[in-house]
């Protein structure tokens, strides 16, 4: 019966050989993204049917939506960083007060954010419209607004961006 298995087994490969060698380079690629979404199909089957896809099944579930937000949130991470952290990272200094090591430019910690951090928030450049500013509000609060799955916290520092840009172009 093993020997059955296997002479089906190398007339398959050599078929599918013989196909490959007759694409084109662009139909390689295409031709190479369903051979892996087919051999990734039919392992995900051999594993349901021996019994162990629980932990693969969570870890799919888990990381399929996040690879549909991957290019949109890819953009913003050098400005997450600076959110999540609350500090810019321009230099550190001794920490002898809130503005040593700054030269005097960033304001009291915690008392607000600097028109460069509301720039980079928003992804805009210091020399901006205050409809580039409004656009770029609205882009990003579209996207990382609490009601379709952002933070609270991201959606606050969003608007303070812009509540900041808009009142040094006013």
């Amino acid at each position: 019966m093993h020997w059955i298995l296997g002479i089906v087994l190398a007339a398959i490969v050599f078929v599918i050989l013989k196909q490959w060698g007759r694409l084109s380079a662009e139909n390689k690629k295409a031709a190479t993204w369903k051979l892996v979404l087919i051999t990734g199909g039919v392992l995900l089957l051999v594993m349901v049917l021996t019994g162990r896809v629980h932990v693969l099944t969570a870890a799919i579930a888990a990381f399929i939506p996040l690879l549909r937000k991957l290019p949109e949130l890819a953009r913003f991470f050098p400005a997450l960083n600076r959110l999540f952290s609350g500090k810019d990272n321009v230099g550190s200094g001794s920490g002898e007060g809130p503005n040593s090591g700054h030269g005097g430019a960033d304001p009291a910690q915690g008392k607000g954010m600097t028109e460069r951090e509301a720039c980079e928030i928003l992804g805009l450049t210091s020399v901006c419209s205050k409809e580039d500013i409004v656009m770029a509000h609205r882009r990003l609060i579209q996207k990382l607004h609490p009601d379709r799955g952002g933070s609270d916290y991201l959606a606050a520092k969003i608007n303070e961006a812009k509540s900041v840009l808009i009142c040094t172009r006013a």
